[in-house]
């Protein structure tokens, strides 16, 4: 006999559609598979075996995260196919900066109604993610909210592991005055700061499908283009040279994640000259009147990751990360301060 109430569909939860949904979500999970998972998607628990094999002392690492309001474009365009690879970075582009490899991903996901084939299509982007960053997605949870949450509304957050030979865990305590700040480039306003963004864009009451000009791009499409993962170009560095350490610049923009990475006695020397900044940021400064410091202490500014290296390693570093896709260029140094981060 089939799983169904009709009492509790009548309480705005129709568990059938959980179903559905779990049926159109596979084909997309199915692309994540690595060689560590052992169980498929449905069960009560995600299994996955470790391949220890070279490592002395392996260690687990961690990290969570949603993708704040910038879910609210996605619902306000209409477009859920994306919106997971921001979920999905956000917690595997944290990982990278001790130098674990993310191996596995499990997603949350809190609806007003449950449509199966919207939840297929959020996890899409969930699995594009996965793939982008080499682990698997091995389980998750999708939440009918009905009386909590309107029923076009949803949140998704998600959770990762990784792991690391624990000597090979990025060690600031090697970072010296006159070491370089490589920037690796981001691929716009990635999943930080959304709620200035709503406000001075206005985003409720402004249509977000007219082209502009300036972005190159209509509104809606800059603002929703995903987070980009760095995982397997900042993998392929640490295979190449010695890395002292690495910020993934999110909310709270440079101001806040630059110094995080660094030793107590250093600070972020950075050319603001050398310093790409996309068109989406001069157009939020200027249309919201944001100062600079607010717009450097919320937003990335066109760099969603910085790694600190030797000043004898940078050419290497910087040939490396173009060769896995990155357009890496040096972007400051680092020098004796307590300020943390120092503009020249």
């Amino acid at each position: 006999m089939k799983s169904f109430s009709e009492s509790y569909k009548a309480a705005g939860v129709d568990i059938t559609a959980g179903y559905e949904g779990v049926k159109l979500m596979k084909k997309h999970v199915a692309r994540t598979m690595t060689p560590g998972v052992v169980s498929d998607i449905g069960g009560f628990g995600g299994l996955f075996a470790l391949d220890l094999a070279g490592m002395k002392e392996p260690m687990l690492v961690s990290g969570t995260d949603g993708v704040g309001t910038k879910i609210r474009i996605a619902q306000l365009l209409d477009k859920h196919d994306t919106i997971g690879i921001d979920c999905v970075a956000m917690c595997v582009n944290d990982v990278i900066c001790v130098g674990a490899k993310p191996l596995f991903f499990l997603d949350y996901i809190a609806i007003g109604k449950n449509e199966a084939e919207k939840v297929a299509t959020i996890v899409s982007g969930v699995a594009e993610g996965c793939v982008q960053s080499g682990c698997a997605l091995i389980g998750g949870e999708t939440a009918e909210h009905p009386g909590v949450m309107a029923a076009d509304d949803y949140d998704l957050a998600g959770f990762t592991v990784g792991i690391v030979d624990k000597s090979k865990i990025v060690n600031q305590d090697l970072q010296k005055p006159g070491d370089v700040l490589i920037a690796l480039p981001s691929t716009g306003v990635h999943s930080n700061g959304f709620s200035l963004v709503r406000k001075v864009f206005d985003v409720e009451n402004k249509a977000l499908d007219v082209y502009s000009n300036e972005l190159g791009m209509t509104l809606g499409e800059a603002l929703l283009t995903p987070t980009r993962i760095y995982v397997k170009s900042v993998l392929e560095l640490m295979n190449a040279v010695t890395v002292k350490s690495v910020s993934h610049i999110t909310g709270g923009g440079f101001y806040e994640n630059l110094p995080r990475s660094l030793k107590d006695g250093l600070s972020a020397s950075v050319d603001e000259k050398s310093l790409r900044i996309l068109p989406i940021f001069d157009l939020l400064a200027k249309t919201g009147n944001v100062p600079k410091r607010d717009m450097f202490n919320t937003y990335n500014m066109g760099v969603g990751m910085s790694v600190v290296v030797g000043k004898e390693d940078a050419d290497k570093a910087i040939e490396v990360l173009k060769a896995n896709g990155e357009d890496a260029y040096i972007m400051g140094e680092l020098v004796e301060s307590e300020e943390g981060v120092i503009f020249k």
